[in-house]
């Protein structure tokens, strides 16, 4: 950080916070609040004189409420800049029959209580997400009694305690009464692999960390006592497994079972009752010092910047990735990367890999010089277009801008759009052209696989990035499905306009099937959404013309099911199957009469 802070080309914003992010990749302009600091950086030397004479004591947030700050303190060893901040809600004021002496004792009269908030635009090509992650509190499991009971610590107060720089200096001692324990047990998996007790997915580092932990002790202190409770270990990384094997050589203690219950004993000790999963008991363990190794969730931040920047989030509440693994760190919307647990969760090793890779994706956009636009990119018709604003609304990337109030044509951003094609499908007057997926293609390619014998075909529209490499894989493994299926590929089922579908029912197609990513998959962050309103409005419109809307179908399947891909073609011939002739030109004479419905 300290080298960071010193580089001539980066500028470090401290006490700060991204409030709105408008433009696109190249031309990205990033809206920041930076919030005063009450101390000139530049004229603070730290020398803490201010702090010595402060009356306001806190608890020190770096050391995990461990130990105390001032009111005016420096936020961690190396912060960068190295100078003081003043938090001024817990500051007793500037008024001289309060409080004036953090003032009175700074010789360099760096102290400011004028100082206010600056907003500030810097203009940027890319933009790498790196907020971190939040612990998981402990609070919220009852059984642990974490804050009922001083001995019952976190993995990060633990962390704090045994670090040299720390509140203890390095010496693992009791909250209670000071003294070394002579037994210490971690708890595994708290706040994570269970939906009921906290999060669903495992945080990746925890086992590992615990593992490390009982080895320091160990070196430390030898005779201690340490029992770690587990469901599994899961030691997957370069060697991590030797580290795992070193500590049990050691002598610690694993159990398999996760604690029920936490009881006191008089001596602040603590009863622990655990289900041992190996050998069907119950067994007790009294503790001097019980550990909670705590798991990671997202950042507070997370939702708000996603909203911001257009981007997809995971079930579990982290960043999506454009492709798990040919882009691991591309996010959806073009010249914005992921760097650590922002991502998910992961330890240092993994995140500074992928600080390394998203700082390479960055540069090779902004070493060219220039944006390079996709060919597919959409285009206003401006003598079509009404300025109804739909096409900006229905857009993933917020490429599209319209002034509805002065009535002019949108426009489109080249460099921000993807070619989803939702935009196209959604203009009600037709003024967006979608390049190298046009109406008139898509059109022709309807009447070229329906020219023959059209009641015999299964007519499917797939999406290029799931659906159609979806049916590929079926064919790379041979899977048998029937040989009537006739696929249209679109980069995005938000690219299937209703039109198209009743276009191929008036030539005679039997059954229509829709085929995209799955819900919250979608390479275009949310554009099959439109895809199924759009779906359930066109089958309305069927059974209101007295056309049956089964024979409409709407499937999500990814790039990774052939196997789904087959199956759903059997049950789309089924029902090919199971449509007449005369059901068929029943449905070609209703569109063919009434043609202004559609």
């Amino acid at each position: 950080m300290t080298d960071a802070g010193r580089h001539p080309r980066i500028t470090i914003h401290t006490l700060s916070e991204v409030v709105d992010v408008n433009g696109h990749v190249g031309s990205f302009d990033v809206r920041i609040v930076k919030k005063a600091r009450y101390v000139d950086e530049t004229a603070c030397t730290a020398c803490g004189d201010c702090a010595t004479v402060c009356p306001v004591v806190r608890p020190d947030e770096f050391n995990m409420g461990l130990s105390s700050r001032r009111a005016i303190y420096s936020p961690f060893p190396q912060a960068v800049p190295s100078a003081y901040v003043l938090n001024p809600h817990e500051c007793l004021g500037n008024n001289p029959t309060v409080c004036t002496k953090c003032l009175e004792a700074c010789e360099k009269k760096c102290i400011d209580f004028h100082m206010s908030d600056q907003t500030l635009t810097e203009r940027v090509g890319t933009i790498v997400v790196a907020t971190g992650l939040s612990p998981f509190d402990p609070r919220k499991l009852d059984e642990y009694g974490y804050t009922r009971f001083e001995n019952v610590l976190t993995s990060l107060e633990f962390e704090r305690m045994v670090n040299a720089g720390g509140p203890t200096q390095g010496e693992l001692v009791r909250p209670t009464d000071r003294r070394r324990p002579k037994s210490v047990g971690f708890v595994q998996c708290v706040g994570s692999r269970s939906a009921r007790r906290g999060k669903s997915y495992c945080s990746n580092t925890c086992c590992m960390n615990t593992v490390k932990s009982t080895l320091v002790l160990k070196e430390h202190y030898p005779d201690m006592a340490i029992t770690v409770f587990y469901i599994d270990i899961r030691a997957f990384g370069k060697g991590f497994e030797d580290l795992f094997t070193r500590s049990r050589r050691k002598g610690t203690h694993y159990v398999r079972g996760l604690p029920g219950n936490v009881e006191p004993l008089p001596d602040g000790s603590l009863r622990v009752a655990v289900e041992n999963t190996a050998t069907g008991r119950l067994d007790y363990y009294d503790l001097e010092l019980l550990v909670l190794a705590v798991g990671m969730e997202p950042a507070p931040g997370t939702q708000r910047l996603q909203e911001m920047l257009g981007l997809q989030l995971t079930s579990d509440g982290f960043f999506l990735e454009a492709h798990p693994k040919l882009q691991p760190v591309d996010a959806a919307t073009r010249g914005v990367f992921y760097a650590g647990c922002a991502e998910g969760p992961k330890d240092i090793k993994e995140s500074v890999t992928q600080a390394s890779a998203a700082a390479v994706r960055a540069i090779r956009l902004m070493h060219a010089g220039h944006i390079t636009a996709e060919a597919i990119t959409a285009e206003v018709v401006p003598e079509l277009c009404k300025a109804c604003g739909k096409c900006a609304e229905v857009c993933p990337y917020n490429a599209i801008s319209v002034d509805v109030k002065a009535k002019q044509p949108a426009r489109i951003t080249a460099a921000a759009c993807n070619g989803c094609g939702t935009c196209a499908a959604e203009c009600p007057f037709g003024a967006i052209v979608t390049h190298h997926f046009t109406d008139p293609q898509i059109i022709d390619q309807i009447d070229a696989l329906l020219e023959e014998r059209p009641e015999d075909k299964i007519l499917t529209f797939a999406c290029n990035w799931c659906s159609y490499a979806g049916a590929d894989y079926a064919g790379v493994s041979r899977l048998q499905y029937p040989p009537n299926a006739r696929l249209i590929r679109t980069m995005c089922s938000g690219r299937v306009d209703d039109a198209f579908i009743w276009h191929a029912f008036k030539k005679g197609a039997p059954v229509i099937l829709v085929s995209g990513c799955h819900i919250g998959d979608c390479h275009y962050i949310d554009a099959n959404h439109w895809t199924e309103k759009r779906i359930q409005k066109v089958r309305a419109k069927m059974e209101k013309r007295g056309i049956r809307p089964e024979r409409l179908q709407l499937e999500w399947i990814s790039a990774a099911e052939g196997v789904r891909f087959a199956e759903v073609m059997i049950r789309m011939e089924s029902l090919r199957q199971s449509v007449s002739a005369a059901e068929i030109a029943e449905t070609v004479a209703i569109l063919t009469k009434d043609r202004e419905f559609y």
